[in-house]
């Protein structure tokens, strides 16, 4: 009782005291230990979801298929760039012209050659019905079907984590209501939703990012909103509540980046989707103008040498080397989605990171 009452009077100046009895200090009322165990749950989680990203990446090096994918469309990128020169503002930016003629320049106008001239050494991939070189048209024709995709995966992927991941956080009401919502639009073909914008706003660049990136967000939000439900009842992230985090930081910090490798290998699968999709619309009419260089527009504008050509044959070039470009580069984005999967698999790389540790 007589040292208890000394120690009750006693003035108690923290950082003049031992390192040995601020701990025992601390871990007496139990804040400090329960403190020290959240920031260690959150860096072991921090660890091991960079060592997650580390493995993934380790097994999709070592998947030729998937190397092989990654190098067509990083070269059909690279060729689509380089096609023709750039300009911004009347500024050169890109000098460089891997395309022979301009896509758009009729050579019978100006060359002793003549529409549906077949493949040669001065046109490799012959001529169109309109003396178009169809090389050069193929080349510049990436710049528009790839930098859409890309364009509109960008937009939908982040505007579906946003919602999914709001939606999964919050649940409750605001998880029904805002996945109804998703459900609407799940419930119409994404094609027919496309069809319906262009009629409403006319073809063209922008009119096609709008007509896939409208309603193309809803797939993110329901792949996202699952695997924010199951990653929010982890530990890391229960440590960072009892840290103080707030609601922001705890989903856009903690809860996201562990949820979106599903979201990565859909987005990189939707590329070759929405590239489809721009080469059909392109098809029926409804894509860029006729007269432009796109893989898709291109089929339509060739659409009567499909079965046969004006004199009886059938110019076979005009539509396999834009319809091989089609297919080249989404059997390639697919190839890639396939590896990422395999290489994102959570429990797949789990396991075989214990299985090499022991």
């Amino acid at each position: 009782m007589t040292e208890g009452r000394a120690d009750r009077g006693r003035i108690r100046i923290r950082g003049f005291e031992s390192e040995r009895d601020e701990t025992r200090g601390d871990s007496a009322d139990g804040t400090g230990s329960a403190r020290d165990t959240s920031l260690e749950r959150h860096s072991n989680a921090r660890s091991e979801h960079a060592s997650r990203w580390r493995r993934g990446l380790s097994r999709f090096a070592r998947n030729r298929e998937a190397l092989v994918g990654l190098l067509i469309v990083c070269s059909m990128s690279l060729a689509s760039i380089l096609a023709r020169p750039i300009e911004l503002w009347g500024v050169p930016v890109q000098p460089v012209s891997l395309a022979p003629y301009p896509p758009s320049d009729m050579l019978w106008l100006t060359q002793d050659v003549s529409a549906y001239d077949p493949p040669s050494a001065a046109h490799p991939m012959g001529l169109d019905g309109n003396g178009r070189d169809v090389f050069s048209r193929v080349l510049v024709g990436g710049r528009y079907s790839i930098s859409i995709g890309l364009v509109v995966v960008t937009i939908t992927s982040a505007i579906g984590i946003a919602y999914g991941s709001v939606a999964g956080y919050y649940g409750d009401w605001v998880d029904e209501a805002l996945m109804r919502v998703v459900d609407m639009i799940l419930a119409f073909p994404g094609l027919v939703l496309a069809l319906v914008v262009v009629a409403l706003f006319g073809n063209g660049y922008w009119q096609l990012v709008l007509a896939f990136s409208l309603f193309g967000w809803a797939s993110y939000a329901r792949v996202i909103r699952g695997e924010v439900l199951e990653v929010k009842e982890t530990e890391y992230v229960v440590a960072a509540k009892a840290l103080g985090a707030s609601d922001r930081s705890v989903l856009f910090r903690h809860i996201v980046p562990n949820a979106v490798p599903p979201v990565v290998v859909l987005a990189t699968l939707n590329i070759g989707t929405v590239v489809i999709g721009v080469a059909s619309l392109g098809f029926l009419g409804l894509g860029l103008p006729p007269a432009t260089a796109e893989w898709g527009t291109m089929l339509e504008g060739a659409r009567d040498a499909i079965v046969q050509g004006p004199g009886g044959g059938i110019h076979w070039w005009v539509t396999v080397f834009p319809g091989g470009a089609i297919f080249a580069f989404v059997l390639s984005i697919n190839l890639i989605g396939d590896a990422i999967t395999d290489a994102l698999d959570a429990r797949e790389t789990d396991s075989r990171a214990r299985f090499e540790r022991r």
